[in-house]
């Protein structure tokens, strides 16, 4: 077995290196954290490696984890590539979301291979991520040589490899927290205004929870263009109007937020077909940036 090494053995480092070394992908080998208490806690976690008090205190591997926060990962790699452990067929990884394997460049430029792997899936805590890791879709990008090695890591703990092209890897990872934490976000929205309505908190998340599950359900049966409802499906403008008015009255800030996303529901409505070319035209109309004065904040 290939041996790791990891720099940065955070939750998502834990959750991966536990499952390797249960299931004999790697050996685990030094773990570099911020303090020797965390370090031990990784250790313990994964059941297996052993503390290192720097990255050159490191022995060398075959393959590295930097696993740290993203704002370090360069400089992390740059210290890695610097203290002489990398050898030609080596492999250097992180698995951000939002870095491209080109930010590992100064490895690549020490003869190892660069790349970067991404699972969808969030690593609040590493005790329920090991046990329904299997079936995590993981994106992939970087060297072919390290991606082989890689891929089939990942796949054998039941990961599912996609390809992310580097250039618009931002994109990609923007399209994560717009459906993640920004649903969130939208829910709150949700929230807030029934609660200007008269509904508690509580209530308004047990009225809504039907019609959010119900939509996520028939998204994923179907697709985005199906599964839209509600008034801009139906064309029905002077709803649309109303309820943009009201909001710019109240919040003028979730006023454009609806507005914004009633132009993408816009572009669905005019795909699914269901509204008249006329009431499209409206909607278009009411829409537009231009049609409503926001008033002065």
């Amino acid at each position: 077995m290939k041996k790791l090494n990891i720099i940065g053995c955070g939750n998502v480092g834990k959750t991966l290196a536990h499952l390797w070394s249960k299931q004999k992908i790697f050996t685990i080998g030094d773990i570099v954290n911020q303090s020797t208490e965390s370090n031990l806690a990784a250790i313990q976690f994964i059941g297996s490696g052993q503390t290192a008090s720097s990255v050159s205190a490191m022995h060398p591997a075959e393959v590295y984890l930097i696993g740290t926060p993203d704002d370090q990962i360069i400089e992390s790699c740059n210290e890695l590539a610097s203290c002489g452990l990398l050898r030609k067929g080596d492999t250097v990884f992180h698995c951000s979301g939002a870095l491209p394997s080109s930010s590992l460049n100064s490895a690549k430029q020490a003869s190892a291979g660069i790349a970067s792997v991404h699972p969808v899936k969030s690593f609040a805590n590493p005790v329920a991520s090991s046990t329904s890791f299997e079936g995590t879709y993981c994106g992939v990008e970087g060297d072919k040589n390290s991606l082989d090695i890689l891929s089939s890591a990942f796949e054998a703990i039941g990961g599912k490899t996609f390809d992310i092209d580097p250039q618009f890897k931002t994109l990609y990872h923007a399209g994560s927290v717009m459906v993640c934490n920004y649903l969130t976000s939208l829910i709150e929205v949700g929230t807030q205004s029934y609660l200007k309505a008269g509904l508690d908190k509580e209530t308004s998340l047990k009225v809504m929870e039907p019609i959010v599950r119900g939509t996520i359900d028939n998204i994923f049966s179907t697709n985005t263009v199906s599964a839209l409802t509600g008034p801009i499906a139906r064309g029905d403008h002077a709803t649309v109007s109303r309820q943009l008015t009201a909001l710019f009255d109240w919040n003028p800030e979730y006023g454009e937020l609806y507005r914004n996303l009633g132009n993408v529901a816009l572009e669905l409505s005019r795909l699914q077909g269901s509204a008249s070319p006329d009431s499209l035209a409206m909607l278009a109309e009411i829409l537009d940036p231009a049609h409503i004065q926001k008033p002065d904040l």
